[in-house]
């Protein structure tokens, strides 16, 4: 167990803590994810307000300032060795401003999960932590997908060095290195909008993915990262599922027309979002992207978890 990459990764034993921050969740559905990650070997504690609803607004689960509580509570504890949000949907805007980032940022860093609305979580953690993250699948939804849940499990205890997806394509050819950023398409467009929005750090390989929008909006959506400057930089993009987008033709042709015009490496469908066997891919770490080969390389994934720790 010398080797950092490994040695950091969570082992049978450890705490992971469960948090709603976005959208309410079926009780059946968060008791059959905290089975699976039971199963794995770990403790899992779920977070106090994780089975709540909003008393107006029937898609938050529970009242803003209780599910950033929930969240922070878990992050800034010390046995906690991860955090894993148990489904996306909508909310993590509304509650991303009421987390005290500077007892965060005191704490030790650990792993956070999610994927969807939890893209929201993910750029704030990255900018204002420095902290890796992973966009994987969530307990009480897409870890019910073997493959999937697989995928995840490999993340956490045994770090895959490849990334490629069962349809990935080339885009446009080449190879590029760089940090991975970015998540689903429409929350990083709603989050340009705010005044600490963070653009993808200089030589980045931006992951983009979306479900449920029309090719329209795709267009309109990427038109407004390109106009916000925010593929400045970037040195390959890495396109993920379009689940309920329109013809997979369509949307091919969007991006093919917008991301291709970039002329930097790119693939499609890599195979991480909203789709079957969904990958775990890890955010704010330094990748590979070989878009000849349809691959996303990420060596350091947990070492860079590591490096993030206060006085390393």
């Amino acid at each position: 167990m010398n080797d950092p990459f490994i040695a950091s990764s969570l082992q049978p034993g450890d705490r992971v803590a469960v948090v709603a921050p976005a959208g309410p969740v079926p009780a059946d559905a968060l008791g059959r994810g905290v089975a699976v990650l039971e199963n794995w070997g770990l403790r899992v504690e779920v977070g106090k307000h994780v089975l709540d609803r909003h008393p107006r607004l029937p898609y938050l689960a529970g009242r803003d300032a209780d599910r950033a509580a929930d969240l922070e509570r878990a992050w800034c504890d010390p046995g906690v060795d991860a955090v894993i949000c148990a489904r996306g949907g909508y909310g993590c805007l509304r509650m991303v401003d009421l987390l005290d980032w500077s007892a965060m940022a005191a704490a030790e860093p650990k792993v956070l999960v999610g994927s969807s609305d939890i893209t929201t979580l993910h750029q704030a953690i990255g900018a204002r932590l420095g902290v890796p993250t992973l966009f994987g699948p969530m307990i009480a939804g897409g870890l019910f997908d073997p493959a999937a849940q697989e995928n995840l499990r490999r993340a956490l205890f045994e770090p895959d060095h490849v990334l490629t997806g069962p349809s990935t394509t080339t885009l446009v050819p080449g190879a590029a290195t760089g940090v991975l950023v970015g998540g689903n398409l429409s929350l990083i467009a709603a989050g340009l909008a705010a005044a600490d929005a963070p653009p993808p750090p200089e030589g980045a390989i931006v992951l983009l993915e979306d479900v449920d929008e029309p090719p329209y909006r795709l267009d309109r959506m990427t038109t407004q990262l390109l106009r916000a400057g925010w593929f400045t930089g970037a040195t390959g993009i890495a396109l993920g599922s379009w689940t309920g987008c329109g013809p997979p033709s369509d949307v091919y042709g969007v991006m093919a027309d917008l991301i291709g015009s970039l002329g930097i490496p790119a693939v499609w469908e890599l195979g991480f979002g909203h789709c079957p066997g969904q990958l775990t891919v890890p955010l704010g770490v330094p990748a590979t992207l070989n878009a000849d080969e349809g691959t996303l390389s990420a060596d350091r994934w947990w070492a860079s978890v590591a490096d993030a720790r206060p006085g390393t």
